[in-house]
C-alpha cells in the first residue's frame, strides 16, 4: 500500500553524486526500511548503533571501515548521532578513498547530528530529508485516512483507529523520555508533556513565547530552546515570515505546525473522522496537513508565510527557480476570490497562486487578465497535487 519508490530513487541518485549522504528525518518515518533496501541491493555493510553486535564490530572503527571501503563497499550507519567520535574519522576515510557512495548515514535530524556533521564533514556530506508517508506514496488510500492518522507508517496502517492513537501516544512518550534527553534536552517528562500540549494549541498560529513561558513558569529563551529542539527532530515546522518592502507592518514571528497530523490529533484528543470534521480547529489541522503535502510535491528552494498587521495574509509563499508561487489552504467545497488573495497577488508580485481545497474539481478562480491583474488563481483538489509536479517548476 505504501510506495516510496520516488524517495528511494532520490536516495540512490544522490549516492551516485556524493561521497556521503545523510538520510535525515523524525524517528519511525521509514528511514531504516529505505536504507536496508538499498543495502540489500548493493551489498552494503550495515551497522545499527543501537545494536550491541554493531557496536562491537565498530570497537576499532578505523580498521573495520577502512577495510570495507577498500573492497569498494558502501557503509550504512544507522543512528549515527550516537557515536560523535565517528565524525572526524569519517572525514579521514572519505578523503582517503575519494569515490561516490562511501557512506549512507541515518539519524534523527537533531541539532546534535547536524552540528557534528557540519564541523567534520563540511563539503563532503549531502543531506536528504524525509518525512512521513505522503498522499502520493499511498495510492488508493483516501486522503481523509492519512489526514486523520498522519504519516507514520505504523499508525497509518494500524488495524483500527484506537490502535493508531495508542501507537502515537507511545511514540510521543519515547520522544520525550528518550530522544530529547539523548540530544541534550533534559526536561522532566510532565513539563515536556505540557509543552507539547501548548504546541498543539499554537498549531497554525504565529509563535509568541511569552504565553508558553508564563504557563510553564519558565523564561522565554528556555521555551524558545525547547521549540528549537523539537524542530530539529523534524517533529515541528517553524514556517518563517517573509518580509517585503511595502511600507506596511508585517508579521515577524514564525508560524508553528506539528508536522504529523496524527500526532496533532492525538494531542487534541481527536479519535475519529466525525470528531475531526466537527472540531473548531479542524481548519488549522487541514492547513498543516495540506502544507506538508504541498512541500513534499513542490520541493521549493525556500518556503515562507506572509502576513500584515492589517489582516492580509498568504499561507505559503514558495520560491523555486526564480518563480514566486503562492498557496492558500481552504477546507471548503468551492473556494472563491478573497480580498486577502488579491492583496497578496499585488503586493508579492506572484507568478501563480493555488488554493488547495478539499473538493474534487480543478478550476480557475481568476485568470491572469482578470481582476487579480498579476497571475492566475486556481483551485486545486488536495488529491490532485501529485499531478502538479510540473506546475511548481
Amino acid at each position: 500500500m505504501i510506495d516510496r519508490s520516488d524517495l528511494f530513487s532520490a536516495l540512490s541518485h544522490r549516492l551516485t553524486e556524493s561521497r556521503a549522504l545523510a538520510l535525515l528525518g523524525a524517528r519511525q518515518v521509514g528511514k531504516t526500511t529505505l536504507a536496508r533496501r538499498y543495502a540489500d541491493l548493493h551489498n552494503c555493510a550495515y551497522f545499527d548503533l543501537e545494536d550491541p553486535q554493531s557496536l562491537e564490530a565498530l570497537a576499532q572503527p578505523m580498521a573495520a571501515l577502512d577495510a570495507l571501503l577498500a573492497q569498494g563497499r558502501t557503509v550504512v550507519i544507522d543512528e549515527v548521532q550516537r557515536r560523535a567520535d565517528l565524525f572526524p574519522l569519517l572525514r579521514t576515510l572519505i578523503d582517503r578513498h575519494a569515490r561516490p557512495a562511501q557512506f549512507l548515514l541515518l539519524g534523527s535530524a537533531s541539532p546534535l547530528l547536524l552540528q557534528q556533521s557540519g564541523e567534520s564533514l563540511a563539503g563532503r556530506l549531502s543531506l536528504l530529508y524525509t518525512g512521513g508517508v505522503a498522499l502520493d506514496e499511498a495510492p488508493g488510500m483516501p486522503w481523509q485516512q492519512l489526514w486523520l492518522r498522519g504519516g507514520y507508517p505504523r499508525a497509518l496502517l494500524a488495524g483500527n483507529q484506537r490502535a493508531a492513537m495508542r501507537w502515537l501516544r507511545d511514540y510521543l512518550a519515547l520522544v520525550i523520555e528518550r530522544d530529547l534527553p539523548q540530544i541534550g534536552l533534559n526536561v522532566a517528562a510532565p513539563v515536556m508533556q505540557r509543552f507539547w500540549r501548548i504546541l498543539a494549541h499554537y498549531h497554525g498560529q504565529t509563535w509568541n513565547a511569552a504565553e508558553p513561558a508564563r504557563t510553564l513558569g519558565l523564561s522565554e529563551p528556555t521555551v524558545r530552546k525547547y521549540l528549537d529542539f523539537v524542530t530539529g527532530l523534524q517533529l515541528v515546522r517553524q514556517l518563517p515570515p517573509w518580509h517585503e518592502n511595502l511600507g506596511k507592518r508585517q508579521v515577524k514571528a514564525p508560524k508553528i505546525y506539528i508536522r504529523d497530523s496524527g500526532l496533532l490529533h492525538y494531542l487534541w484528543g481527536i479519535d475519529d473522522d466525525k470528531a475531526l470534521w466537527l472540531n473548531p480547529k479542524s481548519g488549522a489541522s487541514w492547513e498543516g496537513f495540506a502544507l506538508e503535502q504541498v512541500l513534499h510535491v513542490a520541493q521549493p528552494d525556500e518556503a515562507y508565510f506572509w502576513g500584515t498587521h492589517a489582516g492580509a495574509e498568504l499561507d505559503l509563499l514558495m520560491f523555486k527557480h526564480g518563480r514566486r508561487v503562492g498557496v492558500e489552504f481552504k477546507r471548503v467545497d468551492a473556494p472563491k476570490m478573497t480580498p486577502s488573495i488579491q492583496i497578496a497577488l499585488h503586493d508579492l508580485k506572484l507568478d501563480a497562486l493555488y488554493v488547495v481545497y478539499a473538493g474534487t474539481r480543478r478550476y480557475t478562480i481568476a485568470s491572469a487578465s482578470g481582476s487579480a491583474g498579476r497571475a492566475a488563481v486556481e483551485a486545486v483538489p488536495l488529491a490532485d497535487l501529485a499531478t502538479m509536479k510540473a506546475d511548481w517548476m
